[in-house]
């Protein structure tokens, strides 16, 4: 990676954990120099716009958070095994995310939907590709003879990551983990009543 790629890489990442925290609009350019210790011009020598930059920021992200749980369920063997572990990954969403601020897809999503269609349709992207990922370990788990065939995949993996994001967000507006820990709950008992193994 070049000097220049690299500056542009860590301007990316210092931005990213100010508008996840403070939002796009919360977020000034002094800010974001001050965080990344670079010149205005070094700034625009990269980005054209706060909004390029903004883009740039929720794209890194969201492919960390990506990358992130897919490595994490894909440890896991077996079907019921990945959609465990997608039901655990935010289980303390006050201090357990490796992630500065939060959840991306519902800080990006919340701030982005009627302002920003560029990154609104990113996250959309991510939310539409894992609902199909978890879809599909639903589909194979049934091929496999692990989930019974009375499974219906497309609505479980879609009531899954809106029960995940939607705890995510009481857990963060209440201080509590007992809306997240009551999710995971629920999820592993409807997962079970489905188990053939």
């Amino acid at each position: 990676m070049k000097k220049s790629e690299r500056t542009r890489q860590f301007i990316i990442e210092q931005a990213a954990d100010l508008f996840n925290e403070k939002g796009i609009a919360g977020t000034s350019i002094d800010d974001i120099l001050q965080a990344a210790k670079v010149a205005k011009g070094c700034l625009y020598g990269h980005f054209q716009s706060k909004d390029e930059l903004a883009y740039a920021s929720a794209e890194y992200l969201l492919d960390k958070l990506t990358t992130h749980r897919n490595r994490i369920m894909q440890e896991q063997p077996t079907a019921m095994g990945k959609l465990t572990a997608f039901a655990e990954l935010n289980a303390n969403p006050l201090n357990g995310s490796f992630i500065h601020g939060g959840c991306p897809i519902m800080n990006f999503a919340v701030e982005a939907d009627d302002t920003n269609p560029a990154i609104r349709e990113k996250v959309r992207s991510v939310i539409s590709q894992t609902i199909k990922m978890l879809t599909g370990i639903i589909k194979e788990g049934v091929k496999a003879g692990e989930l019974s065939p009375s499974i219906n995949a497309d609505e479980i993996a879609m009531k899954m990551f809106a029960t995940v994001e939607g705890a995510i967000m009481m857990s963060r507006v209440t201080g509590s983990s007992l809306p997240m820990k009551t999710a995971v709950k629920s999820m592993k008992k409807e997962l079970s009543s489905y188990s053939l193994v």
